[in-house]
């Protein structure tokens, strides 16, 4: 359980931008705020602060109801979130992932528009290079495809040893293609290949440059 945050912090969480989560504020409000986990300070300048996921729950949870809410301790930018590359461990989407999952998937643009050097948010930028497998699961997930679990059928998302590249396998040709298209879309050079031995099909992804 965690303190409820201040009446004014309060107010600086819900006067976020409501797309990036981008917060105004001074700057002992802001550090307080990045102290409990509910913002994270941009690396780059003119490091700008933004909301966590913990963050985004208290500003869309009514007052009364924010007591109970766990934050997330040291939240470091896009570190605070982790896309669900499909594994057996991870849990089914409830409505509240769904909103982290549109809320990573909009900073990780505001990212691009703030570190690609012409502002474009339609191509990965260094630190979707830098974190392959979690930048291309976190496209998948926010278009709407279901990562493999425990007992469910979906995408999974792997490192290969080529540099800037990872693989997507899915149970199917429908959902391999689909999952190519989102990639596409999201700025990422796709392929289509064949594993020898098995002869399975899966996609080989690299961040587009240009």
């Amino acid at each position: 359980m965690t303190r409820p945050p201040t009446a004014a912090q309060r107010r600086v969480i819900d006067a976020a931008d409501p797309v990036t989560g981008r917060l105004k504020g001074t700057e002992s409000q802001l550090a307080a705020l990045v102290k409990r986990g509910l913002a994270f300070r941009h690396p780059r300048p003119p490091h700008d602060h933004f909301l966590t996921p913990a963050g985004h729950r208290i500003r869309e949870a009514p007052p009364e109801a924010v007591a109970a809410e766990p934050a997330i301790r040291s939240p470091r930018t896009a570190d605070v979130f982790a896309a669900r590359i499909g594994s057996d461990e991870e849990a089914d989407s409830g409505p509240g992932r769904v909103r982290e999952v549109h809320s990573a998937w909009q900073g990780l643009l505001e990212l691009r528009r703030m570190t690609n050097r012409d502002g474009a948010t339609d191509r990965p930028c260094d630190w979707e290079r830098a974190h392959l497998v979690q930048a291309a699961a976190l496209a998948l997930e926010a278009a709407g495809h279901r990562p493999a679990g425990r007992e469910a059928a979906g995408y999974r998302v792997r490192a290969t040893p080529q540099p800037e590249a990872v693989a997507v396998h899915a149970p199917d040709t429908a959902l391999l293609r689909a999952c190519a298209a989102t990639l596409d879309k999201a700025g990422w050079q796709v392929g289509e290949h064949t594993e020898p031995r098995t002869r399975d099909r899966y996609l080989l992804a690299s961040p587009r440059r240009t």
